[in-house]
């Protein structure tokens, strides 16, 4: 399938989950990422869900992530330039929804994306080699280029994988791993 049609697609679906659904997913989405070969690892790069396009629910992620005492990464976006720039996620970071309603930290401490070791991405949809379906911007994968490529990249998804995206340009960046509430895929 082409990527608007995907688009379409899983934003109709995901319409249809109840705010109940949303939040078990969401949390069977966690439970399922304990079983990762990522733990050992230091510098999560995690995004704010936009509540109003349905994401996936990340404050379970927040507490897996706290609770290991790991480094939290979350950025905030430029659209001028599609670039996203990182900040350490404290107990003092500001937190202000931008004109896209994408949660974001007014400011604090930069992190280089060579320093993020994983990085949980947010998509649509994604096929069983490991493409994924944004909304079409390009930020995640101008920022997964930027990262290192041993980072381990994680997709996120309420629904399991298509067959293929037929429309796959050389700019787009694959993903590790995608964990959905029933599976985990490994590409």
């Amino acid at each position: 399938m082409l990527k608007k049609e995907l688009r379409q697609k899983y934003k109709a679906l995901r319409k249809q989950l109840s705010e109940n659904e949303l939040e078990e997913m969401s949390l069977a989405i966690a439970n399922k990422l304990l079983k990762l070969p990522i733990w050992e690892k230091s510098y999560f790069h995690i995004f704010l869900p936009i509540t109003e396009h349905l994401e996936v629910n990340t404050e379970f992620i927040l507490h897996l992530l706290s609770g290991k005492d790991k480094e939290i990464i979350i950025s905030k976006s430029d659209f001028e330039t599609r670039k996203m720039t990182h900040f350490l996620l404290t107990d003092n970071t500001k937190i202000k929804k931008n004109e896209y309603n994408i949660p974001e930290p007014v400011d604090g401490i930069e992190v280089p994306p060579n320093k993020i070791e994983v990085v949980f991405v947010p998509l649509l949809a994604f096929d069983k080699k490991g493409h994924r379906v944004g909304y079409g911007k390009g930020f995640y994968d101008n920022f997964l280029s930027e990262c290192k490529s041993e980072t381990i990249k994680i997709g996120l998804s309420f629904f399991e994988a298509e067959e293929s995206i037929t429309d796959i340009f050389k700019s787009d960046i694959q993903l590790d791993f995608c964990v959905t509430p029933n599976s985990i895929y490994s590409f």
